[in-house]
């Protein structure tokens, strides 16, 4: 169902707005770049600093811009249950093809904990449920033991975001929940060694910028050219790599911007980046033909 490549896309902002226009142009950029759908406000949304009408609007618009064309996974996690519900419910009237759900973060609970959240987030909606592992942001991490009693339970839970950055995991996922549960990789560098142990593709912050080549990589590898997808891997690894030079999603969206598809403009927290490292990363984005 959530097979190949999904966009975590970025939230542009123009004047502390939301910039609708950038968003469409984002999103047929995508379609254009045959992506398989995209993820609106996950991290890489900037979900922490939009408020709830905000990130609900997003949702809908993304659906429509999105005009059929595209999967939108919705990004509708938080380390409050009933909020999470009730995002999920949202983006489900709204017309979202599934949600991504990530780790409570901050409040650590327990695995018996996350079982019951997923759980009850699971038995308020119909929408099928991407689980969201990434310890480094959420300070838990989804034990597989937990993903399995989730699969086994609910039947509308049928993947998981694995961004961890183990490929040993990743083996461990699919020992244990079998061959038709999707396993998608979190991280751009690791999309290859995931898939090659048994992932299905990624949720990929790369593909904002190169859309077609981190689709055209994660279908070679789906159909049987390593080679290709090797070649394309080692081309834009780079990339991958800057694309993290600073805490996400910053580097991206100053690489949008560069591109000159959004403004660039965060929210506090969030702030531009070092001078540094911003021409450290439009070198890259030139090195890999991005940038003339």
């Amino acid at each position: 169902m959530f097979t190949g490549t999904y966009t975590a896309i970025v939230t542009p902002f123009r004047g502390g707005q939301l910039d609708e226009a950038a968003l469409e142009r984002l999103i047929k950029l995508q379609i254009k770049g045959g992506v398989d759908g995209i993820v609106p406000v996950g991290t890489t949304g900037e979900s922490p600093t939009v408020d709830m009408a905000e990130h609900i609007k997003i949702i809908a618009l993304s659906v429509k811009f999105a005009a059929g064309k595209l999967k939108v996974l919705a990004g509708t996690g938080g380390n409050s249950t009933a909020e999470a519900i009730h995002l999920t419910q949202e983006a489900e009237k709204a017309g979202a093809d599934g949600s991504l759900q990530v780790a409570p973060y901050y409040n650590k609970p327990t695995q018996e904990g996350l079982y019951q959240h997923f759980k009850a987030i699971s038995k308020a909606t119909k929408l099928p449920i991407i689980l969201y592992s990434i310890p480094g942001r959420c300070g838990i991490e989804i034990a597989v033991e937990t993903v399995k009693r989730l699969a086994a339970d609910c039947k509308n839970i049928i993947g998981i975001k694995e961004a961890g950055g183990s490929c040993d995991r990743v083996s461990q996922l699919r020992a244990v929940l079998g061959p038709k549960f999707e396993i998608l990789s979190g991280d751009d560098s690791l999309t290859l060694p995931f898939m090659a142990v048994g992932a299905n593709g990624v949720i990929s912050v790369a593909s904002n910028v190169i859309p077609k080549e981190v689709s055209q990589m994660v279908h070679a590898f789906a159909r049987g050219d390593a080679k290709k997808a090797a070649t394309l891997h080692a081309r834009y690894y780079p990339l991958f790599k800057d694309l993290f030079i600073e805490t996400n999603p910053t580097p991206v969206k100053a690489a949008l911007a560069m591109m000159k598809v959004i403004e660039e403009e965060y929210r506090l927290p969030l702030v531009p980046m070092n001078p540094k490292h911003w021409d450290v990363l439009r070198t890259t984005l030139k090195r890999c033909d991005v940038l003339e």
